[in-house]
């Protein structure tokens, strides 16, 4: 017989891929994750999981069971909504994943306005490389750079922003202001590390120029910001950085121009939670406060 609460331990591992974060994110300690592990492959008499270099990894046979179990998941979800007013309460803990620069720059400083109207909610702001999923579960909405394809999920645009070219004052004074692409060449570049690029959308350099690379990458947008203001080269940042920092000024404005996009992303039986809709609302206010309507 197959018990819920192995399986809510089954999906956590699933998700956080190392017994490790499952027992952080359910408030348990690994060897009690492990133990319910093992007790739902026995009840089932298969292997769920091979723990590779990068964690746990779903078997063939844990493939099968995690389209069950996300089911469960789905109609326990809307059942407790419907019975406990849960869908109408402005109240909980939301789970929000977007990337590291969007949640200094946008959401951190408009935080207080939020907490004001709805002082009941609490927001969890998860900033790592590479977005979680909330079709999985992984985090009730995400702030992302592309409309995902796939999914049971539902997106709205937040807005489009743009993206220009930058230096320092310091820098400027010390080896002047770029002229051209040409010029741009040969100037010392900051931007991503190649390998840690999560998203297309940040492959801003090759856009630029496909002969453009760092000279100076960090995977975190806040310390190649904290580069650029160091003086030690240039690179492309989001305007609604580069702009509001006046130790820096922008470059080549008429031929460096970067569009993209931000999408909030919700798992379609999260988005009729009160406390969702609520936190997906203040974001649509919060980032057009920066990057003004979406086109």
């Amino acid at each position: 017989m197959i018990h819920w609460d192995d399986l809510r331990y089954f999906l956590a591992v699933e998700r956080g891929r190392t017994l490790a974060t499952a027992a952080a994110r359910l408030g348990v300690d690994a060897t009690t994750v492990g133990r319910r592990i093992d007790r739902l492959a026995a009840s089932l008499n298969t292997s769920l999981f091979e723990v590779g270099p990068r964690g746990h990894a779903l078997t063939p046979s844990g493939k099968k069971l995690l389209a069950h179990a996300e089911e469960m998941e789905r109609s326990l979800l809307s059942a407790s909504g419907d019975l406990s007013g849960e869908r109408s309460r402005y109240a909980g803990t939301v789970r929000i994943s977007m990337s590291e620069g969007f949640a200094t720059w946008v959401v951190a400083p408009q935080l207080s306005q939020f907490h004001e109207r709805h002082p009941d909610i609490s927001l969890e702001i998860v900033t790592t490389n590479g977005f979680l999923n909330p079709s999985k579960r992984e985090a009730d909405m995400a702030v992302m750079l592309a409309r995902p394809s796939r999914g049971a999920l539902l997106s709205r645009k937040l807005a489009d922003y743009r993206l220009g070219l930058y230096a320092s004052r310091d820098y400027i004074r010390d080896h002047g202001g770029v002229q051209d692409i040409e010029d741009l060449r040969s100037r010392t570049l900051i931007g991503y590390i190649p390998d840690f690029i999560y998203a297309d959308e940040l492959r801003y350099l090759h856009e630029v120029d496909v002969q453009l690379s760092p000279n100076f990458a960090s995977s975190s947008i806040n310390v190649q910001h904290a580069m650029i203001r160091g003086g030690i080269g240039v690179a492309i940042l989001p305007n609604f950085i580069g702009l509001n920092d006046p130790v820096l000024v922008p470059q080549l404005a008429d031929a460096v121009m970067v569009q993209r996009s931000f999408w909030v992303v919700v798992h379609h039986e999260l988005r009729r939670l009160a406390r969702v809709s609520a936190v997906m609302e203040w974001l649509q206010q919060a980032v057009q406060e920066v990057a003004g309507p979406p086109h």
